[in-house]
């Protein structure tokens, strides 16, 4: 059975309009907390099962929060609340409290007018498709509220904040330091802005926060990973040694030189794996997706590094690096996975993971990755109706061809829709960045006029 609702991340759309409404989120509550009551009926011994709920700082959160918790307690589920806290930190206390899920209310990096609902298992990592596939099949079910005595309850979780700053803390090298080193930190005003500071000034850090002040609405608004901008000019502005950059749930990285030169997840990817290689902990390849650097392969196979690509998206990094027992792995978009540090990407992490990088070795951040030469890539993303398919487009087909032709051993191509927007993104790589260019656009218009 195909997913109806679930994405790659969760559930998301537009605030207000199906399914991210109350009455949805209500009713997505309560199917997921009959699923994980009869998944964990033996093992609770007569007790209630529970989940943890966080959210990023949307305006729409407290709304969803609500909806969601009074679906789950009319399933007879306990409700644990945290708060603004980043997508890693509901992972990572998920598990620490050994609940049987936790919940983040999140659009990721997307505007405010968005907003989504992903779920964690009891393990701390995204729920299995076949999970995902049993909540939806609860969904076509009306609901049916428990008894009084069997409703669930709804907790406050005090000092949620600090457990996860220790935790994040904890993964980076008991021998090394911060100090001495000024650090521009932007929040997105996002989930971690009351977090990320914290963890790089208790380290030592000299630390800057911008994007710190959420205010409901301008969660990503110019800001945050997916505007580094902000932070390559705070960075110059307050002669920093190096920028961290999160997005709007904390889950995503980019980081930036002391020069303001911005540096994606494939550049930071680099800079972990060659640590880890030259103190011997790399622990396997590195797993990208179809959209990582051509120029980023070839640096880390010249580290002597194996390299495997997967899909887009960080459930299927993470399944290829479980198959094939790898710790490290992640997307140019900035989510890294370090599975000895972590069961998921997490920004905060990754970010103290290149800066042991950078300690251990003296350089900083442009000396320690300039190796990894980036070969120019062009990304177009065409909008599209819901629905649309690209299979069997005959002209999109006929411009791909023609194209990969043109760049030959050189290049590469790769057309995907979106997995959380109406979106059909065309990227085109290769050595000629005026040639990357015009064969982008080429593909990209012949998209646009079988679409409409």
């Amino acid at each position: 059975m195909s997913r109806k609702y679930f994405g790659t991340d969760g559930v998301r759309g537009r605030v207000g309009e199906e399914p991210i409404t109350p009455e949805f989120a209500m009713h997505l509550g309560y199917a997921a907390g009959k699923v994980l009551a009869a998944a964990e009926h033996d093992a609770l011994h007569g007790e209630h099962p529970a989940v943890l709920i966080g959210k990023d700082t949307r305006i729409s959160g407290y709304m969803l929060e609500s909806a969601l918790q009074a679906g789950f307690t009319a399933a007879g589920v306990d409700v644990r609340l945290t708060g603004p806290m980043p997508t890693p930190g509901i992972a990572y206390l998920t598990r620490a409290f050994r609940l049987q899920a936790g919940v983040v209310i999140s659009a990721s990096h997307n505007p405010y007018e968005d907003n989504g609902i992903k779920f964690f298992s009891a393990a701390g990592t995204k729920l299995p498709d076949e999970v995902e596939r049993a909540i939806e099949a609860a969904l076509e079910q009306p609901m049916q509220t428990a008894t009084s005595r069997q409703l669930g309850r709804v907790k406050r979780v005090d000092g949620a904040a600090g457990r996860y700053i220790e935790f994040c803390k904890s993964t980076f090298p008991n021998d090394l330091d911060l100090r001495g080193m000024r650090v521009v930190v932007d929040s997105a005003n996002g989930a971690g802005y009351h977090i990320a500071p914290h963890v790089f000034h208790e380290l030592g850090a000299d630390v800057i926060a911008i994007g710190n002040e959420p205010d409901g609405f301008n969660i990503n608004r110019d800001c945050g990973a997916t505007h580094p901008e902000a932070l390559a000019r705070g960075v110059r502005q307050h002669r920093a040694d190096v920028g961290v950059a999160l997005d709007g749930d904390g889950d995503r990285l980019i980081m930036v030189d002391a020069s303001g030169t911005i540096m994606d997840g494939d550049k930071l990817i680099y800079a972990i794996a060659r640590h880890r290689h030259e103190q011997g902990q790399l622990g396997g390849g590195v797993v990208g997706t179809l959209m990582t650097n051509l120029g980023a392969e070839l640096a880390l196979r010249a580290l002597g590094c194996d390299f495997a690509r997967a899909q887009v998206g960080d459930r299927y990094v993470l399944e290829q690096m479980q198959a094939r027992g790898w710790q490290l792995g992640g997307e140019t978009s900035g989510h890294i996975l370090c599975l000895d540090k972590h069961t998921t990407g997490d920004g905060i992490v990754s970010a103290l993971q290149v800066l042991a990088a950078l300690r251990r070795s003296g350089q900083g951040l442009a000396e320690f990755t300039r190796a990894c030469g980036i070969f120019p890539q062009v990304m177009i993303n065409v909008r599209v109706t819901r629905g649309f398919k690209l299979d069997g487009q005959a002209p999109v087909t006929e411009a791909v061809a023609a194209v990969e032709a043109e760049l030959g051993d050189s290049g590469r191509v790769v057309l995907r829709a979106s997995g959380t927007e109406p979106l059909i993104r065309v990227m085109v790589e290769g050595r000629e960045a005026a040639q990357v260019r015009r064969a982008a656009e080429r593909i990209a218009d012949a998209v646009k006029a079988v679409a409409g």
